[in-house]
């Protein structure tokens, strides 16, 4: 089974300039933890998630208002194409330790692929069980 056969093809990004506040507004209206920060062309620059707004920008007390989505982004995020197996979408978020990955094609962001969406196709548990403990075993324990 390829990605594209598990992805969402509706993306909701972000362009770079655009504020902390317009994200987390993004986030809260499409009920997503993460954003493609793309180009107007559609190209990858990185990705934003609820995590990075909170501790880049809430928890150092910047204003979500005035700072740019480019200085809270991840750059350089892990991606997968359209074509490749599924099992490699959940090594690659075990890798990562990420939930959510930008599905990219010809440089361009052309859906998202997350743990749950591979957990919905209903194969590769033990692969889907591994990125998730590996993804989990980041989180500090109080």
């Amino acid at each position: 089974m390829q990605v594209r056969d598990v992805m969402n093809p509706t993306v909701v990004s972000i362009a770079p300039q655009e504020s902390v506040a317009l994200a987390a507004r993004l986030l809260a209206r499409h009920n997503v933890g993460a954003l493609p920060v793309c180009a107007r062309d559609g190209t990858l620059h990185g990705m934003v998630t609820d995590r990075d707004l909170v501790l880049r920008c809430v928890a150092a007390e910047e204003d979500p208002r005035q700072v740019p989505v480019r200085q809270v982004m991840s750059r350089h995020p892990a991606q997968v194409a359209p074509g490749d197996d599924v099992r490699q979408a959940a090594q690659r978020m075990a890798r990562q330790q990420v939930r959510r990955l930008p599905v990219v094609e010809g440089g361009k962001v052309v859906g998202m692929v997350s743990l749950g969406d591979l957990a919905k196709c209903g194969r590769y548990e033990m692969e889907i069980s591994r990125a998730l403990t590996d993804i989990s075993e980041n989180i500090r324990r109080p």
